[in-house]
């Protein structure tokens, strides 16, 4: 169950850094004027997005097939609550992620700034000078866009799929260390949706069952 809900925000927790020592962070991306007016557009259409919500469909790298619902509330808020019989719920306040096992009832808390969220949650997008964006590909109906989870990387492991013309976050597919892939893929999303901010509210529960990783 923790694995599933760690594939889903952009492998919050098995896509960072690795055990190993850490390596001398790449060169940055130059990108042509085709791709960064592309990367442009993108962060325009992401930052005209404040709310949104709509319910999403996640396949593991066995198969295994997950949904639920999400909303998000720039910047930094978002909320990820799987149907029944997983018993996960994801929810970030803006500066804390925490995971819930409703069925165990525990809660593991992470700090969103170890995250990449900012892709798409952060209050001002700037894709063209993000240094986790290694690359754009331009489909026949789709804009792949694709990113690191760390500078330390030097490849990418996080790849932001909308479709085209008109722009619409699809889905996202994330590699993990061990070169597993996990794909979510929205639906009815709905921007601009009203989202009460209790959504956000990260679940209170017995204080000696928190965990807190740095």
């Amino acid at each position: 169950m923790r694995r599933i809900a760690a594939l889903l925000l952009f492998a919050l927790f098995c896509a960072g850094p690795s055990q190993a020592a850490p390596l001398a962070a790449p060169r940055p991306v130059v990108f042509s004027d085709a791709d960064r007016a592309q990367l442009d557009r993108v962060s325009a259409y992401l930052n005209s997005i404040r709310t949104m919500k709509g319910g999403f469909v996640q396949i593991g790298p066995d198969g295994q097939v997950d949904q639920g619902t999400f909303a998000l509330a720039k910047p930094g808020r978002i909320r990820f609550e799987y149907a029944p019989p997983t018993p996960t719920l994801i929810v970030s306040d803006g500066s804390t992620v925490a995971v819930e096992n409703t069925k165990l009832k525990t809660v593991d808390r992470y700090p969103l700034g170890d995250t990449p969220l900012d892709l798409i949650l952060g209050d001002t997008i700037d894709l063209a000078h993000n240094r986790a964006v290694v690359g754009v590909e331009r489909q026949q109906d789709a804009l792949v866009i694709r990113a690191r989870s760390n500078t330390n990387r030097t490849q990418s492991n996080i790849t932001l799929t909308f479709s085209q013309p008109e722009l619409e976050l699809r889905q996202w597919t994330v590699i993990d260390n061990q070169g597993l892939s996990t794909t979510v893929a929205l639906r009815d999303a709905q921007a601009g949706a009203a989202v009460p901010g209790s959504l956000f509210v990260i679940p209170d529960r017995n204080p000696f069952t928190h965990k807190v990783i740095e």
